[in-house]
């Protein structure tokens, strides 16, 4: 998700997607130890999605202080 669209959600909704996107990103690494996970590159790809989630989560905080 672009960052853009992600600054244009709550801080609740951002919340609940950093959840969703950490679960995904524990099954990826699982998978890629049982050798299940066709692209790899998707592990790369989710750690800097909840990165950039985060970065947002904390803008929006320190904006609401």
């Amino acid at each position: 998700m672009k960052a853009t669209k992600l600054r244009g959600l709550g801080i609740e909704e951002l919340e609940v997607k950093l959840s969703e996107m950490e679960e995904e990103q524990l099954r990826r690494r699982c998978n890629a130890v049982i050798s299940q996970l066709p692209n790899v590159q998707l592990i790369k790809q989710g750690r800097k999605e909840i990165a950039r989630i985060k970065t947002i989560l904390n803008e929006k905080r320190r904006k609401k202080l």
